[in-house]
């Protein structure tokens, strides 16, 4: 890896009360894409493949806003399926999957949705994805529901039954739970909300990816952690370093989904990966 840039833009912000991308949304991407496009070109990039995922599938001006895209950076985006989305974080995330377990658990919760893979292993050969769920619960649509400061435990609770009651037809499907139990699955997480916990976890003053990418956490010390979260306000998560500006509101809905996960499969242990699409599209 020789460049990287990111900027927090919502794109998805308002998108569940209008069904449309917003006019500040759009803007703020624009402008974010226009970075990376400059990059490019500075590293006189000959081939490259750029996708978009959840926000640009549900938009009714998903297609107008690539279209623009397109016009003010010369980027030829396009909207993949949540099945390619999870395909391409699986190869991603691949290299950190402990194939002397017979299943892997791999979930990604994102903005707009989140994503979980039950995936079959075997050594020397790549992970096999058996089943694919995508979820329309994001941590950016939760936070426009609920808000952001502090959440009292009764909402909390009930955002985290929401999800878990959405994650039982999986379950049935596959008796996963029972495979956790008897140590066969191996469970993964890669999302923001994941890899920061990641962060808290090993006391950080700041984010470092080397120090949490593959990072395996104990359960326990996750609902820990997810509980001291919830229970700060707004201002006391932004000034969090391992959080920072522009994710307090998110961080509080990300651990309302992955308590739901954890409640639902108890993994005695979770691995952070801080990798999954653009790793996917690298390898693919």
């Amino acid at each position: 890896m020789i460049d990287g840039f990111s900027r927090i833009v919502r794109l998805g912000e308002g998108l569940a009360a209008s069904g449309r991308l917003s006019d500040q949304a759009i803007e703020r991407a624009v402008a974010a894409l226009k970075v990376c496009a400059e990059k490019m070109r500075d590293r006189a990039v000959k081939g490259s493949r750029s996708i978009a995922t959840e926000a640009c599938r549900k938009a009714g001006n998903g297609g107008e806003f690539l279209g623009r895209v397109k016009t003010e950076t010369g980027l030829e985006m396009e909207a993949i399926s949540a099945a390619e989305e999870a395909e391409l974080t699986l190869a991603g995330c691949a290299p950190l999957i402990n194939s002397e377990r017979p299943r892997a658990f791999l979930f990604d919760i994102g903005g707009g949705s989140t994503e979980l893979m039950w995936i079959a292993t075997e050594r020397g050969r790549p992970p096999k994805a058996l089943d694919i769920l995508s979820l329309p619960f994001g941590v950016v649509g939760l936070a426009e529901e609920f808000g952001g400061d502090v959440l009292p435990s009764e909402v909390f609770d009930r955002i985290v039954e929401r999800v878990e009651a959405a994650l039982q037809p999986f379950e049935e499907r596959h008796g996963i739970a029972d495979h956790i139990a008897d140590g066969r699955v191996h469970a993964l997480g890669t999302s923001g909300t994941v890899t920061t916990l990641g962060a808290i976890y090993l006391g950080l003053a700041r984010y470092e990816r080397s120090k949490v990418d593959g990072l395996t956490m104990n359960l326990d010390c996750i609902r820990d952690i997810c509980r001291k979260l919830v229970a700060l306000d707004f201002d006391a998560r932004h000034r969090h370093p391992c959080i920072g500006p522009g994710r307090a509101d998110l961080m509080i809905m990300g651990c309302a989904v992955l308590t739901a996960i954890c409640r639902r499969w108890p993994s005695n242990t979770i691995t952070a990966a801080d990798r999954g699409i653009r790793e996917g599209l690298l390898l693919g």
